[in-house]
């Protein structure tokens, strides 16, 4: 009995260590993604891959520049206002040079043009407010190109991908699952990649779009209530 056990024993053991043998070992994600890298072709995984870090570059940049020109409007016209009945308007214009934003720069502009009439400041607020809505909108349309090319480049892989496949049945004049899987990996590789990067950039992109409509609805919101303080401040010292 006692040697049946061990056999078993044995036989158990030699099971337990085929299966550990047996059982796939997983690769870490940074192996996975370099060879899914170099499987897809390096020439166009490097082109989708510069793409999305240009896109990934100004998408940064145009957030952290929102960030900063976000201004707390309602605090700014308390400010300027009190600025106005305290000092007048180079107080208030003192005020406007502190503060960062487009908004204080607007409101800056429109200061410096008081003595022109407030006809002369309304159309320099909303000049001003033209140029700063550039300033914020600029980058985006290259944020577009990106997301626009970036699955371009995957699709364009994807047929060079199919051709080569193709042309390897041409050779071999015979169709053959391991003839064709090669070229079909390389064509959804990239294809895959390509909807990544654009995936990722559009997310940034409505972002960006929906902070800079935020902030042009501050702006306008602010320079109309700036405007009501003028006016109210022109008819305390005619």
């Amino acid at each position: 009995a006692d040697v049946v056990m061990a056999q078993d024993g044995g036989a158990n053991g030699a099971t337990t260590e085929q299966v550990s043998q047996d059982a796939p070992v997983e690769e870490p994600i940074h192996k996975v993604i370099k060879t899914k890298f170099i499987e897809g072709g390096a020439g166009f995984m490097a082109s989708v891959l510069i793409a999305l870090i240009l896109g990934l570059a100004i998408s940064i940049e145009r957030v952290i520049y929102l960030g900063l020109a976000s201004t707390n409007t309602d605090k700014l016209l308390n400010r300027v206002d009190e600025a106005l009945n305290n000092g007048g308007i180079e107080a208030a214009k003192e005020v406007c040079r502190d503060t960062r934003g487009p908004v204080a720069g607007i409101f800056e502009q429109g200061l410096e043009r008081y003595d022109q009439g407030l006809d002369v400041v309304e159309k320099s607020i909303v000049s001003y407010g033209s140029v700063e809505m550039g300033r914020m909108e600029r980058g985006v349309t290259w944020i577009n190109l990106f997301i626009a090319i970036s699955p371009m480049l995957g699709f364009m892989g994807t047929v060079i991908g199919m051709i080569q496949a193709f042309d390897s049945i041409q050779q071999a004049g015979d169709v053959s699952a391991s003839l064709v899987a090669g070229g079909i990996k390389v064509a959804l590789i990239t294809t895959v990649t390509g909807l990544i990067a654009a995936m990722i950039l559009q997310v940034f992109c409505n972002y960006i779009l929906s902070k800079i409509e935020s902030l042009t609805n501050d702006m306008e919101d602010a320079s109309i209530k700036f405007v009501d303080l003028l006016i109210r401040y022109n008819e305390k010292h005619k």
